[in-house]
C-alpha cells in the first residue's frame, strides 16, 4: 500500500504527495489488528505522526529508507461495516484504498471506495500516477459478490472502454486476484514466523468447510449439508486448460427438464481435464441437444466425441413415445448409457481427484469457465441435513440445480474410470444389476428423469 504512494508525481513543493483510507469493519479491529500492523511497519516515533483521536497518521521521514525525495503518505483509518456508512466516504478525496479483511465489508462499501480513488493529489499537484483499491480476506462464500466479481463476471468490454483513454489496459491490470498457498502445501507462506505445524495442528478437529477456508485458502460455500466431494480443491484443481486436437471429447448428458452436457478429454499423461458445461432449465431434450451440437460445432471443431448419458434416457416418457437416446440418435449423436450405480458414479470422480499425474500435477483439472460444477464441487452438490437431532445427513446426494451437472459429469467418469471399480463387467443391456442403475427414488413420475 505505502509503496504505491511513494511513486506518486512531486506537486510544485516537490513533495509526493498520496491519501490512503485503511478501512476495517470496526474501530475495535481498526484499534486491535490493522492499525497495529501499520505501527509495527512503521513505527510513528521514525516515520510520523499519529492522531489518536483523529484515527489517521501521516508518514513524512522516508530517511530510512534510503529514499532522499521528500513523501508524505496520510493514512485515513475508518470502519464502514453498513452500507448506511457509505456517507462517510461521500466527501474523502482519496489516492487509494487499503481494506483490510475485506469480505466482512459489505459490497456496497467495497463500490463507494471506488468513486473515492484517484482523486487525490489534484492534477494541479501532480495528480496520482496510480490508483486503486488493495484488498486483503480469507476466502469469501463462493456465493458472494467477491467471487461473482473476481470469478464470474466478464470485465472484457469495459476494459476495452478503458483501454481507448489509457492505452495497454488489460483485464489482469484492471482487477486481479492473488491467492495464498494452502497453509499445508509444501510452498506454504509466512511459515517461518509461525510454531511449527500450526496449520496441521490448526486442523485437527475441524469441520471440512473450516479447514477449506482457512486453511487450504479456498473458497467457502455456505450450505447446510454436507459437500459429496470433499476431495476437491478450488485453489488445486481449478484452472485453465486446453484440450489436445487429436483426442476425441467426451460428451456427458443429463436429461430431464433441467438438462446438462459435460464436455472433458483424458490426456496422455493421465490426467481428466473438464474443459466446458452446458445447462439449461425449462428445456427438453430435443431443443437442447440442437444447443449442444451447434456449440460443440463453433468450439470443438474438427473434434470426434464419445456421448455417455444417464442410462434413464433409454426409457420412454409418459409423455413422449420416443426416448432420450432415441431423439439424439436421429440427430447423429451416438450416445451410450453410463453407469447409474451411485457408489461407483461417485468414486469414478473422486479417484483422479485425489490422484496426482505427470509429477505433481493434479489427476483432474476443472476450467473456470465451469461455474456450474465449480460450485457443485465446493459444496452445491450436497448431502442433505436431516431434520433430526445431531450431524446425521441423507445418504444420497441432494438434487438441485448444481446436481444435473455434476449427475453428467459422473457418467463420462463412469466410462473412463468405472471400469476398474467393478469386475466382470458387461454390456449395459444385459447388466444384471439393470434394474438396481435405474432405480432412483428421485426421479419424476412423469418424464421418467
Amino acid at each position: 500500500m505505502v509503496l504505491r504512494g511513494l511513486k506518486q508525481a512531486p506537486g510544485p513543493d516537490g513533495v509526493r504527495r498520496s491519501r490512503w483510507a485503511v478501512i476495517r469493519n470496526s474501530y475495535r479491529q481498526l484499534e486491535d489488528t490493522t492499525i497495529r500492523t501499520v505501527h509495527q511497519w512503521f513505527p510513528p516515533m521514525q516515520f510520523g505522526r499519529w492522531k489518536p483521536s483523529e484515527h489517521s497518521y501521516t508518514i513524512n521521514r522516508l530517511a530510512a529508507q534510503g529514499d532522499e525525495k521528500p513523501a508524505e503518505i496520510e493514512l485515513l483509518f475508518r470502519a464502514l461495516d453498513r452500507p448506511d456508512q457509505v456517507g462517510n466516504l461521500l466527501s474523502l478525496e482519496l489516492t487509494g484504498a487499503w481494506i483490510n479483511e475485506a469480505r466482512e465489508v459489505p459490497w456496497a462499501v467495497i463500490e463507494a471506495v471506488q468513486g473515492r480513488v484517484g482523486r487525490y493529489p489534484a492534477k494541479r499537484d501532480g495528480g496520482a500516477t496510480w490508483s486503486g483499491i488493495i484488498m486483503d480476506t480469507n476466502p469469501p462464500d463462493a456465493e458472494s459478490e467477491w467471487y461473482k466479481f473476481f470469478e464470474e463476471k466478464d470485465h472484457t468490454d469495459a476494459v476495452e472502454a478503458i483501454a481507448q483513454v489509457i492505452p495497454g489496459m488489460t483485464v489482469e491490470r484492471y482487477a486481479r486476484i492473488f491467492k495464498q498457498p494452502s497453509g499445508r502445501a509444501p510452498n506454504a507462506e509466512n511459515l517461518d514466523n509461525l510454531p511449527p505445524a500450526y496449520y496441521q495442528r490448526l486442523a485437527v478437529g475441524k469441520t471440512e468447510e473450516y479447514v477449506k477456508v482457512y486453511i487450504d485458502g479456498d473458497y467457502g460455500f455456505v450450505m447446510d449439508g454436507k459437500a459429496v466431494f470433499p476431495e476437491y480443491s478450488d485453489t488445486f484443481h481449478c484452472r485453465e486448460c486446453r484440450t489436445v486436437p487429436d483426442l476425441p471429447v467426451y460428451r456427458s448428458w443429463d436429461f430431464g427438464l433441467t438438462p446438462a452436457c459435460v464436455f472433458s478429454q483424458m490426456l496422455p499423461s493421465g490426467q481428466w481435464i473438464v474443459v466446458d458445461e452446458l445447462v439449461a432449465t425449462a428445456m427438453g431434450v430435443d431443443r437442447f441437444s440442437d444447443q449442444v451440437l451447434a456449440h460443440s460445432a463453433q468450439h470443438f471443431p474438427r473434434t470426434e466425441f464419445i456421448d455417455v448419458g444417464d442410462p434413464a434416457g433409454m426409457q420412454k416418457a409418459q409423455t413422449d413415445e420416443r426416448t432420450c437416446f432415441e431423439i439424439l440418435y436421429g440427430k447423429g449423436i451416438a450416445i451410450e448409457g453410463g453407469l447409474q450405480t451411485l457408489a461407483i458414479r461417485l468414486e469414478s470422480v473422486r479417484r483422479p481427484l485425489r490422484t496426482l499425474a505427470d509429477g505433481a500435477q493434479s489427476g483432474f483439472i476443472l476450467h473456470p469457465r465451469c461455474t456450474s460444477l465449480r460450485r457443485g464441487f465446493m459444496g452445491g452438490y450436497q448431502y442433505r441435513r436431516m431434520q433430526v437431532s445431531g450431524e446425521k445427513f441423507t445418504d444420497k446426494p441432494d438434487k438441485n440445480k448444481w446436481s444435473h451437472p455434476m449427475d453428467a459429469l459422473q457418467y463420462a467418469a463412469t466410462r473412463i474410470f468405472g471400469g476398474s471399480l467393478r469386475s466382470g463387467s458387461v454390456p449395459l443391456a444385459d447388466d444384471d444389476d439393470y434394474n438396481e442403475r435405474l432405480d432412483d427414488s428421485t426421479r419424476s413420475n412423469v418424464t421418467g428423469y
